[in-house]
């Protein structure tokens, strides 16, 4: 079976991201494709992967937890998401590294499954936006907890990264950046599920109506209705022109209160951002998905 893990992370969308999965589960469904509720998997995942801490899983583990999200049924591909999969946001960042339990999360779920195919759908997020809404969640605020030794300008994605594809690589990893989600919104949904680029999804445009204008909207659906010939490339190029000229401002801009930081600080982390995302792109084992 194909087990398709959408690991967050945290405040990257994933929860709308979900909810578009789900409202599109019927339509999945008819192609082998499974998308089960939250509740019938988070916390016994989440049970069965901090019991592993203590022992190994017991022989008919996969098969309980199988049957538990597919509920009598049959899929070839089960989608499953949960931003608390690399741990909660209280621990996401410590001693200067984020999502340190990830690798070993993921190397306990390839014990769980070792005869599954199982991929890791990802977001990452520029860590100038993302680090003040950890630092708020985070369990230990203290700098040697949260920082130890290293510094804001040492965070790197690609870290996390390597250490998953060293702990499990057997699981490819799709990662892109939350920056990029409004044009890459309907590609994701696609990929997770395993179908053709152009093929139709309900909600292809959810994270969009959410930032634009209703005006903006309404003129963009009208653009698209005149242009149906449009390919997927062309749609990214009207959706930015449209956002443009019509994004909601407060739904785009982010306040980064952290103590300490300055513009100047916020925008070399941005340019190591930048930078970072390029080493993923050449990562093996990595898809990027970018516009």
């Amino acid at each position: 079976m194909q087990l398709v893990l959408h690991t967050g992370v945290h405040f990257t969308e994933d929860e709308r991201l979900l909810k578009c999965l789900l409202r599109n589960q019927d339509d999945f469904a008819k192609t082998g494709v499974k998308v089960p509720g939250p509740s019938t998997y988070r916390n016994l995942f989440r049970d069965t992967l901090n019991a592993m801490h203590k022992a190994e899983p017991s022989e008919v583990a996969r098969d309980v937890l199988l049957d538990a999200i597919l509920d009598e049924g049959t899929a070839k591909r089960v989608i499953l998401s949960d931003a608390n999969f690399f741990r909660s946001p209280a621990t996401a960042l410590q001693e200067g590294v984020l999502y340190p339990a990830a690798a070993v999360r993921m190397l306990r779920m390839a014990q769980l499954f070792p005869d599954d195919e199982i991929r890791i759908f990802m977001a990452i997020r520029n860590p100038a936006s993302l680090v003040p809404v950890l630092y708020e969640k985070a369990a230990d605020k203290t700098s040697a907890a949260f920082w130890g030794e290293r510094g804001p300008e040492d965070l790197r994605w690609s870290e996390t990264i390597s250490q998953l594809r060293e702990a499990a690589p057997g699981i490819p990893i799709t990662v892109w950046c939350n920056e990029d989600l409004p044009l890459i919104w309907a590609q994701i949904i696609r990929e997770m599920a395993g179908l053709e680029p152009e093929t139709k999804i309900k909600g292809g445009f959810d994270l969009l109506h959410a930032i634009m204008s209703e005006e903006g909207m309404r003129r963009f659906r009208s653009y698209l209705d005149t242009h149906p010939e449009m390919s997927e490339a062309q749609k990214r190029r009207v959706i930015t022109a449209f956002l443009d000229k019509y994004a909601l401002e407060e739904e785009i801009e982010e306040e980064l209160d952290m103590p300490g930081w300055t513009e100047e600080l916020v925008e070399r982390m941005t340019a190591l951002y930048d930078a970072d995302v390029e080493v993923i792109r050449a990562m093996p084992g990595v898809t990027l998905i970018a516009p």
